[in-house]
């Protein structure tokens, strides 16, 4: 057995499934649910999927400290310590990206694999500005406000044009009821994080998932990391930020091929 963290777990944490174990880290101003929901039944019935919730997100109580990195991948360690699986593979999207790099890079001996979808090593100017906003529109409580930027920021274009007037109220109103509480929080860490220093040492089988019509996190920033992190592979999906929504069933297929690929 690899050595353990002792780390309490203290975020709320989702255990489905058997199999080998696939640890999950969501996207800010998300949740498990909200991130992997249309796909968590289906990589269940091919692993142990555990997952938390971020401070502010789920069951979890918003944090009053700032977030960190560290923080967040040593409790995605700590709940698999809980839930007794050793080694695992590690999916992140958006934020989860970085959670799940970190992660790898301080617990390397447990590690399998890495799926990013959608994720980023540091921000760039847009995202530095966008997550700025973003912050700011959820500290002041304004929901309606928080969903029309996240739609409009998140959704492809093709995606977002393609809504029915209706359809896009009743969306607004669902994105409006679900924000995280913590949102503010999470996108604060979004504008600080930087894992560059990690990527040259990851040494486990890698997938970088890009979303070539993402308004947030760009695709230089993907390419980025297929680039620096050694013989990771790179995939396409022409979607927005949001390939759960807007290409669930391509985005599931990349994620568990890889991951059979890998015995991971």
């Amino acid at each position: 057995m690899s050595p353990r963290n002792l780390l309490a777990p203290t975020f709320s944490r989702t255990r489905l499934g058997s199999g080998p174990g696939l640890l999950l880290a969501h996207g800010a101003g998300s949740s498990l649910a909200g991130t992997y929901g249309p796909v968590l039944e289906a990589l269940a019935a091919r692993h142990t999927v555990v997952g938390i919730d971020y401070p502010g997100s789920g069951d979890t109580p918003r944090s009053t400290a700032p977030l960190s990195v560290d923080d967040l991948a040593d409790q995605l360690i700590a709940a698999a310590d809980a839930e007794g699986l050793d080694r695992f593979a590690v999916s992140g999207f958006s934020l989860g990206g970085p959670v799940a790099i970190r992660a790898a890079a301080r617990h390397p001996e447990r590690v399998t694999a890495l799926v990013l979808t959608a994720a980023f090593p540091h921000r760039d100017n847009r995202l530095a500005l966008a997550s700025s906003v973003w912050s700011k529109i959820a500290a002041s409580g304004d929901r309606e406000l928080l969903a029309e930027f996240q739609l409009m920021m998140a959704l492809g274009t093709q995606a977002l044009e393609s809504m029915p007037a209706e359809q896009l109220r009743q969306t607004l109103g669902y994105v409006a009821a679900t924000a995280a509480d913590g949102s503010s929080e999470q996108t604060d860490l979004v504008g600080q994080v930087d894992v560059r220093g990690d990527l040259a040492g990851i040494e486990v089988p890698t997938l970088v998932i890009s979303t070539t019509d993402d308004r947030l996190t760009s695709t230089a920033l993907h390419r980025h990391l297929a680039e620096t992190i050694p013989g990771a592979q790179l995939a396409e999906i022409a979607t927005g930020h949001l390939p759960m929504l807007e290409r669930t069933d391509e985005w599931l297929q990349l994620i568990t091929d890889f991951l059979g690929k890998h015995n991971a």
